[in-house]
């Protein structure tokens, strides 16, 4: 039993590019409540957090950057061909984020929650686990995902690869071993049958109903299952220009969740959302020509809000076309402001905007939460 009352926690792991993060999403899609422990170790060291002085003092101030924060980069390459190194550094950042992953359970609402956490059979987060499951991919794959996804030359990523304990060390820990070498699909059918084992399916996603001008509006979360209307909304809003397929989306799911706009039971917008490091990204909208906009993107984003919440995120950035952007009657009504990733203020929401915004597009930039998780010091 774990050490939360009340929660049922699955902790998450896997060796490197075996698809931790996606099967973390899944469960996220499916109602846990997910935590990347690996995330909040990078952001344990930001400059002004709690790891960043014992980092500098343990390793020099040739790991920072022209900003003066620390090059993860330029440490990883220290730390993972130097054991004693690696082993000064999990002894600054793991009970930091030991500390800040205590807070985010205990404030959760959701029943089931899920750490990820590549070393999670090497700490003490595994003992406060319910049970392990863990991710497996063969080398090649690892190694391909690696040149293809993170830019690492092969040389890189063999030693990234082989600085890890061999995969059978986890697979015999675990209760739950997902195969992860295949399609989104194939992935998506192991998560849902373990799950079942611990939390039913509602057959439906929630679906909150709000007036929005002569009719109603509804907005539901989008499931794999919705994946062929998705990819034909996003074809014909897109005037062809974004031709997608059904697969294509059911890859996404990978990556991000869909929250659906519905009237009169049709498809009619959507708003493609992730959460990142406390941080909710707002990427994609899609809005059917023939809705009222300034109903349907209030509350399209007021539904990307209130889920974002749920996961404890501290900002909510979106990222829009000119012409949505343009509406400021409505964000001036949600209260959000045009910003640049430069004026975020905190590093971890200037670092989200940096990655996550498309081009052609405009930022706006809300805070949701004053209780942050690593606050600056």
């Amino acid at each position: 039993m774990s050490k939360w009352p009340g929660k049922y926690v699955i902790g998450l792991t896997g060796n490197i590019a075996t698809g931790k993060s996606i099967v973390r999403r899944m469960l996220e899609h499916l109602g846990a409540y997910t935590i990347d422990a690996d995330t909040l170790s990078h952001r344990a060291i930001a400059k002004g957090a709690p790891g960043y002085q014992p980092v500098l003092d343990t390793f020099g101030k040739f790991i920072l950057d022209a900003n003066g924060e620390i090059n993860r980069a330029k440490l990883g390459r220290l730390v993972f061909s130097d054991p004693e190194a690696l082993q000064d550094l999990e002894a600054i950042v793991h009970p930091l984020v030991e500390h800040a992953i205590d807070l985010m359970i205990r404030r959760a609402g959701q029943r089931v929650i899920v750490i990820e956490a590549i070393k999670l059979l090497e700490g003490k987060l595994v003992g406060a686990c319910d049970t392990v499951w863990t991710t497996f991919a063969p080398e090649a794959i690892q190694k391909a995902r690696l040149i293809q996804k993170r830019g690492m030359s092969a040389q890189e990523a063999i030693q990234r690869i082989q600085a890890q304990p061999s995969q059978d060390i986890k697979t015999a820990a675990a209760r739950v071993v997902i195969q992860n070498a295949g399609s989104f699909a194939d992935t998506w059918k192991q998560v849902v049958s373990a799950w079942k084992d611990i939390s039913p399916i509602t057959g439906t996603a929630p679906v909150i109903v709000r007036k929005a001008g002569a009719g109603e509006l509804a907005v539901q979360r989008g499931r794999p299952r919705d994946s062929a209307n998705i990819a034909a909304l996003i074809t014909r809003l897109s005037n062809g220009k974004r031709p997608i397929s059904q697969d294509d989306v059911m890859a996404a799911f990978g990556d991000k969740a869909f929250l659906l706009l519905i009237a009169d039971k049709h498809l009619v917008g959507l708003a493609g959302w992730q959460v990142e490091n406390l941080v909710a990204r707002s990427t994609e909208f899609y809005l059917d020509p023939a809705i009222t906009v300034s109903p349907a993107l209030k509350i399209l984003v007021t539904e990307v809000e209130h889920a974002s919440q749920d996961l404890q995120c501290e900002a909510s950035l979106l990222f829009l076309p000119p012409h949505l952007a343009e509406q400021e009657d409505v964000w001036k009504e949600l209260g959000y402001a045009r910003r640049t990733p430069q004026t975020l203020g905190v590093q971890a929401w200037q670092d989200a905007a940096l990655e996550s915004q498309p081009s052609n597009t405009i930022l706006l930039f809300k805070q949701l939460r004053q209780d942050r998780v690593l606050r600056p010091i």
